[in-house]
């Protein structure tokens, strides 16, 4: 479900999976419970000392790799459903 919370899209499946903020330099994708996630393509780069979160920052011209992102956000719904 996509919904619009705390001034940003937030997508959530039986609970918070991530959400997305713009900045200056950077576009970020936060997963709520990104510290229990497999990130075996090592797409987090940003908020790795925290105890729950982390996080994405895409910078200009970086090149997305969608099938692992793809593979973060599944895993991060299944985390919520299991």
């Amino acid at each position: 479900k996509e919904e619009w919370k705390w001034d940003t899209p937030v997508w959530s499946h039986k609970g918070l999976v991530c959400s997305a903020g713009t900045f200056k330099e950077t576009v970020k994708l936060n997963f709520f419970q990104g510290a229990m996630l497999p990130d075996p393509h090592q797409l987090f780069n940003a908020g790795l000392d925290a105890k729950k979160t982390r996080a994405i920052d895409f910078h200009a011209g970086d090149e997305v790799n969608e099938s692992a992102l793809q593979d973060l956000i599944r895993a991060a719904v299944a985390q919520n459903v299991g």
